[in-house]
């Protein structure tokens, strides 16, 4: 193990203690920072001697390289929380990283879909031919509930026990909240609660170990994965008419903000549905929706579509 990989090691597992940092985020930072690290190793420089004009290289070697602007945003944001463990831990006298500023992120507006486009995703998802009653309460509970999909997949069966009216999340850094099941979503889970346990049941009598995910798998995991999901959102998109293109799981999060915010919920409340840190974070939705105002405006009001006269 290179000293390189000793720092991003001890920093990674600081993170994860004393943070409680989700696993994505974890493995977001390893990646990050071992491309950070390979880059220095090839050029002859170590953790402990690089200055900031060197870091400042790398940033424009990804951006060279065609990297996203929120992705060179992510490697610097990695690079300056490692350097400032560094400091902190005194392997380092200095912070290298201090004053550099970053490309910053560009705040685009969440992709979203219609009701109708979420009527048709659920309808798709009941006529399904094979895993007709765990597709359905998937989909319901992510539409029903705003849930990340690896919330979704990672749900307890335990949850789901006595038909209840609220369901409790755990998000991320372990933070768990409360989110209200619509009626749909409750009698979903309820019809899939039961072939579950049905399955469950038969599974132990031939002497294979219960799981207890509501979403079972016999992957490594013990449960669905998100990627298995995200493919199986795309074949309902196609079933449903639905452009694969525009839904992803993500997409079913932003249509559920959206839309109870379109209804009149309170911002605070879309808030701590979603587990947002941050109000700011959620308030990207009412842009959604005054975007959604002004096209509607521009495509359908008699005046906008009159031709301009000198």
């Amino acid at each position: 193990m290179t000293d390189a990989d000793r720092w991003i090691s001890v920093f990674l597992d600081a993170q994860a203690a004393e943070r409680n940092a989700a696993r994505n985020t974890s493995l977001a930072y390893a990646r990050d920072l071992a491309d950070f690290a390979g880059w220095l190793t090839a050029r002859g420089g170590t953790m402990d001697q690089v200055e900031e004009a060197a870091i400042i290289d790398y940033l424009v070697a990804c951006e060279t390289d065609g990297l996203a602007q929120s992705t060179r945003a992510r490697r610097l944001s990695a690079i300056k929380q490692l350097f400032r463990f560094a400091y902190e831990e005194g392997w380092r006298t200095d912070n290298p990283a201090l004053r550099i500023k970053g490309p910053g992120r560009t705040r685009r507006l969440p992709g979203t879909l219609s009701h109708d486009e979420v009527d048709r995703l659920l309808a798709a998802a009941e006529a399904c031919p094979r895993d007709r009653l765990r597709n359905t309460c998937l989909m319901q509970l992510l539409y029903a509930t705003g849930m990340r999909v690896s919330e979704l997949v990672t749900l307890p069966a335990a949850a789901a026990r006595g038909d209840p009216r609220m369901l409790l999340i755990r998000g991320k850094g372990g933070k768990e909240r409360f989110v209200p099941l619509s009626p749909p979503a409750r009698a979903a889970l309820g019809a899939w609660l039961a072939r579950r346990d049905e399955a469950e049941d038969l599974a132990r009598a031939q002497g294979r170990p219960a799981s207890r995910f509501l979403f079972p798998s016999r992957g490594k995991g013990g449960h669905l994965t998100r990627h298995r999901f995200y493919g199986l959102i795309k074949e309902l998109a196609i079933a449903g008419g639905v452009d694969p293109a525009r839904v992803t799981p993500h997409t079913l999060r932003h249509a559920f903000a959206t839309h109870l915010l379109a209804g009149g919920a309170d911002l605070r409340a879309i808030q701590t549905m979603l587990g947002h840190a941050d109000l700011s974070t959620t308030e990207i939705y009412t842009h959604v929706l005054d975007e959604r105002l002004r096209k509607l405006v521009q495509e359908h009001h008699p005046l906008a579509r009159r031709p301009a006269t000198g």
